[in-house]
């Protein structure tokens, strides 16, 4: 939390009383209100908490610190609770390896011992002798200062990375000689929403925006996204845009070609549809062009070959396609398909001179080989039903790795041999635990309006269905992000202790492509609040849980997913776990980069109609007294550039406020940490713990 004296008197602190089921009492602040309301076509909104938005005052900090020893105090009544924090922290240390790769004369993995707030990369030489390259966990004392991403030039003699200070998105950026690890220049700073990518041995290109010269730089708006070039041997303030400087849009990106012939730019107004130029490296005097002069769709340059740039496309194609355009002519009408579209979502990743077609097939995943004509290989099999990432590497690589998981099959990488088409078992991780006990499976089961929506439930192996057992059912539904099958400690642990865990894909992610997304946004939102609440409604139907034992849980717009729905049906959850959340609807495109999310919500600016929309569904505004709402623990974190943690803040308060009903309702606030990346383990396991224990706890546990 940034504090800023202002010499302002504290709030008034009162308390409030409530019994839970274990009888114990939780006390927390009435929080002032004040007079202010905003007027949208007519209607005026009143916004009583508005001044928890100011995140530099000491009167928010303040209110910070209550809020959070409140809950310390709840939480640390729970008698189970150390259990939890030792079997999470036992199942936790083990050795976590990523997918190798190379980089010049060496080969770089990432590795974490076990309970490292960091992971460390490592790298190992021709001889066979291995180095620790970067070790994260020497940044900070407290672990919270991360590696956030390294690229390297195409020789592998330079690197440069980023860090990320407290989880924030605004991000430093650091250059070193690769082959001694000294640090070359000065370090680059205010670096936000950005990759890094070498103009040979040059310089490289970064994004970032103007840092916000009034407010906050933790919550100020944020809008204009610019490219740039950094040459080595200058100092950052001599960088010049390369593009956002006269053309303002929101998301800019840019990255070089692995040939190093071409700068792809692709530019963004949400985060959907972008523009897509390119600059031809090869001449000095050449202007950027463009490809795709408008947001109406999505593309992407996958690989750029032969003078042809191959790029996947919703174009003409919901669940997208591969397509070839000639430099010389690129518009869309001379694209030819290379992977046409089918009926499941398309990815592509390329190495090993091969493209890599992943589709999603009811949110698991389908992998396919083809050649760089559309020529189908092969169908790569995979170990199970799950999730396989990876088949990505260099043109010439020989070998790729994947990483394969499930709810039940902890990242296991294996070697791939894109001649043979063999898998061999790289690495397999050593976690405690025996995979043949528990089961994950997958139902379909219908939403209101009768559409079929398909949910992976997992358990412990003997699990009765007698409506008794503890069940988290989680959820996001917007972006065009997709749910797939992945392995967590955390409902590793939740299912140990015989919880059940439970995942339905809604409307508004990418499972089934662009319809389905469009299906769950802005004025088709409530359909994604509709399918979560009916994959409760089976659930309970079907006698593997009840609304006593039931909690709902997600972050970000899964945060929303979480407000929307306990304000809308109280009655069916006992407990509640929105994580940094978007929860004020009608202000959420004031802060940072959210205004840039309108694709999905729409803003309460555009129109009566979207205004009146989003002010029914809105969780701070739909928050009513005499409610019984479920016992709720929000979390968020201090820096948090990305929502906000004021939508959390106002959230707590006015809950605290108007409910009448005995479930408690707490907000834990983390200090120096964001949205999530980043996180160190320490704060992982400290935060996981206190979620589980206090949803057991208010569900009548007294031991686990």
């Amino acid at each position: 939390m940034q504090r800023n004296y202002y010499g302002l008197a504290l709030c008034s602190l009162f308390l409030l009383g409530c019994e839970n089921e274990n009888n114990l009492k939780v006390q927390y602040p009435i929080t002032e209100t004040v007079d202010i309301s905003d007027t949208y076509f007519g209607i005026q909104v009143s916004d009583p908490y508005r001044w928890l938005e100011d995140d530099m005052s000491e009167k928010t900090a303040d209110w910070v610190q209550q809020q959070n020893e409140v809950t310390a105090e709840f939480l640390n009544r729970i008698p189970f609770r150390g259990k939890i924090f030792n079997r999470l922290e036992e199942l936790w240390n083990y050795e976590k390896v990523s997918p190798p790769f190379t980089e010049g004369e060496f080969t770089y993995f990432y590795k974490n011992d076990g309970l490292q707030n960091q992971s460390v990369l490592y790298r190992t030489d021709k001889s066979g002798n291995t180095e620790v390259f970067i070790d994260p966990n020497n940044f900070s004392a407290d672990g919270t200062t991360s590696l956030a991403g390294i690229s390297f030039t195409k020789d592998g003699s330079l690197a440069v990375y980023q860090i990320s200070e407290a989880g924030s998105d605004w991000r430093k950026v650091i250059l070193i000689n690769a082959l001694t690890k000294e640090i070359l220049e000065d370090t680059l700073f205010n670096i936000k929403f950005s990759g890094l990518s070498w103009n040979k041995s040059e310089g490289f290109f970064y994004s970032s925006y103007d840092v916000p010269e009034d407010g906050s730089i933790l919550s100020a708006k944020t809008d204009q996204h610019k490219l740039y070039y950094h040459k080595i041997g200058t100092k950052q303030s001599d960088d010049q845009p390369i593009f956002g400087n006269t053309i303002k849009r929101r998301y800019v990106g840019g990255y070089v070609t692995e040939d190093n012939s071409l700068l792809i730019i692709s530019a963004a107004n949400t985060t959907t549809g972008n523009e897509l130029y390119y600059k031809d490296l090869r001449n000095p005097k050449s202007e950027i062009v463009t490809l795709i002069g408008n947001f109406d769709n999505s593309h992407s340059v996958v690989h750029f070959q032969d003078e042809h740039l191959y790029i996947l496309t919703n174009l003409n194609a919901p669940n997208r396609r591969l397509v070839k355009a000639p430099l010389s002519s690129p518009a869309p009408e001379n694209w030819t398909d290379v992977i046409p579209e089918r009926d499941m979502p398309l990815s592509v990743s390329t190495g090993a001179g091969y493209l890599f077609a992943s589709y999603l097939k009811d949110a698991t995943s389908l992998i396919e080989q083809y050649d760089l004509n559309g020529n189908k290989i092969r169908d790569i099999k995979l170990p199970a039903i799950g999730t396989a990432s990876g088949f990505s590497g260099k043109w010439n690589d020989t070998i790729l790795y994947y990483t394969f998981t499930n709810y039940v099959i902890p990242p296991t990488i294996y070697s791939f041999d894109p001649t043979s088409g063999e898998s061999n078992l790289y690495r397999k991780p050593d976690v405690k635990f025996n995979p043949d006990d528990y089961e994950s499976k997958q139902i379909f089961y219908t939403s209101k309006d009768g559409t079929r929506i398909p949910m992976i439930i997992s358990y412990k192996k003997g699990l009765k269905l007698n409506g008794k057992n503890p069940t988290i059912l989680y959820g996001y539904g917007g972006f065009n992000i997709s749910l797939t099958p992945s392995f967590s400690v955390s409902n590793l642990v939740w299912m140990e202790m015989g919880g059940v865990y439970a995942v339905p894909n809604l409307r508004g992610g990418g499972e089934y492509g662009k319809k389905w997304h469009d299906a769950g946004r802005q004025f088709n939102k409530q359909n994604v609040f509709n399918d979560f609440i009916a994959a409760a409604e089976w659930l309970i139907a079907n006698k593997y849980t009840s609304p006593d034992f039931l909690a709902i849980a997600g972050g970000s717009n899964g945060g929303l997913l979480v407000g929307a729905t306990m304000t809308q049906r109280p009655e069916l959850f006992k407990v509640a776990l929105p994580a940094v959340g978007v929860l004020d609807m009608l202000r959420y495109h004031k802060f940072t980069a959210g205004a840039g999310w309108a694709y999905d919500y729409g803003t309460a600016d555009d129109s009566k109609e979207m205004f009146e929309y989003l002010y029914r569904y809105s969780p701070y505004h739909n928050l009513r007294k005499g409610m019984n709402y479920p016992a709720t623990l929000i979390t968020t974190a201090d820096h948090d550039d990305r929502v906000v943690p004021a939508h959390s803040f106002k959230f707590a308060a006015r809950l605290q406020a108007v409910n009448d009903g005995p479930n408690p309702t707490l907000i834990r606030i983390e200090t120096n940490a964001g949205h999530g990346a980043g996180k160190p383990t320490r704060m992982i396991l400290q935060e996981t713990t206190d979620r589980l224990a206090f949803t057991l706890f208010c569900m009548g546990k007294k031991d686990i």
